[in-house]
């Protein structure tokens, strides 16, 4: 895929970042990629639902949560770190067991197929 970017119109000025075929991803697991110069770990949850965090887990200081169990709970869709087995939020990037912890979430679209990054949400 290349690196070129797509400006969308209307929203701000969003760069969003193609990084790869949907149809690439694996339903429950996470894969990493460098978007606009972060690491990312990108989640596929179902047929078009993709969602992204940033991969450092501040409970081991490591990049690893691309690596972590996907899952729910109480119909909160989250990564458990693979280490500390903490739970975070793919919708917000909180902790669950602890509120005041939380990861980047990233803006993500799937267009014709392709997933599409954005920059960190403000938060």
């Amino acid at each position: 895929m290349s690196a070129q970017r797509i400006r969308e119109r209307g929203s701000a000025g969003q760069e969003w970042q193609p990084v790869c075929r949907v149809a690439e991803l694996e339903v429950g697991r996470g894969v990493t990629a460098l978007v606009h110069g972060q690491t990312v770990a990108i989640f596929r949850l179902a047929e078009d639902e993709v969602r992204a965090l940033g991969n450092h887990d501040p409970y081991a200081h490591a990049s690893t949560l691309a690596k972590g169990i996907v899952g729910t709970r109480a119909g909160v869709p989250f990564v458990g770190s693979p280490s500390h087995r903490h739970a975070f939020d793919l919708r917000t990037g909180r902790c669950l067991e602890d509120a005041a912890v939380g990861v980047p979430v990233y803006d993500v679209r799937v267009l014709d197929g392709v997933v599409l990054v954005g920059y960190r949400r403000a938060g």
